[in-house]
């Protein structure tokens, strides 16, 4: 391989362990710390994000990788959108369901509502900024975690180890939600992943994993007495 793909490779390694750091103690200092608002909403996080796409979308473009290996194709968009969409509810679903389930069942043993205290939205007008918010968070999380580390080192490690480990490090972001936290944004990784290299795309992950996030953001803001009442 050519010593600018060696580059590409060591910049997304950093990348996305600076990112995941990142990641990680902001959910850990949301145990401790009340924002007094919507932390999805703060003006230096959101430009944070946008400069991060962007930088994301650059190393992926110097990586010397095709657009069709990198997950950047939109050939037949329509479907991949419809398919998306249907994990995506699917798996929004399947979360609701097991973490009420969790709930009821281990309390807060087993699962933490840190995070999603902190970006349920208060009314209406925020659930649009918030949804509107929740576009580059899950972008740049496909990107890095799919287009850059799944397509991006395929070349040189097999595709379902690379699935396994992103899925891993994925779930391990959420670990301050607890072990279902980790056990879910495992999965759902596993099925983004899964999704990434049966498509051959980036788009059908992407609408998948936004619709799912989506969707558990309004269930939130319809319980949001409930939630607020959670660990």
């Amino acid at each position: 391989m050519p010593v600018g793909y060696w580059l590409f490779v060591g910049l997304t390694l950093v990348l996305v362990s600076l990112v995941g750091y990142g990641v990680y103690a902001t959910n850990r200092l949301l145990r401790t710390w009340q924002p007094d608002r919507n932390v999805l909403l703060l003006p230096g996080e959101n430009v944070v994000r946008l400069v991060l796409v962007l930088f994301c979308l650059l190393l992926g473009a110097a990586s010397g990788l095709s657009r069709a290996q990198l997950g950047w194709s939109l050939q037949a968009w329509g479907a991949q959108t419809w398919i998306g969409l249907g994990w995506g509810c699917g798996l929004a679903i399947f979360f609701y369901l097991t973490t009420q389930w969790m709930i009821r069942n281990g309390g807060q043993r087993f699962y933490s509502a840190v995070v999603i205290k902190a970006i349920v939205p208060q009314n209406r007008r925020e659930l649009c900024l918030v949804l509107l918010a929740m576009a580059p968070v899950v972008l740049l999380e496909e990107l890095l975690f799919r287009s850059l580390l799944l397509g991006g080192l395929a070349p040189i490690l097999p595709a379902p180890v690379l699935m396994v480990a992103s899925a891993l490090l994925f779930g391990w972001l959420h670990l301050p939600q607890g072990v279902w936290g980790v056990t879910g944004a495992t999965l759902a990784g596993l099925l983004f992943g899964w999704l990434f290299i049966t498509q051959g795309s980036l788009l059908a992950p992407l609408v998948a994993h936004y619709i799912a996030n989506a969707v558990q953001v309004i269930q939130a803001m319809r319980e949001r007495d409930h939630v607020m009442q959670l660990g």
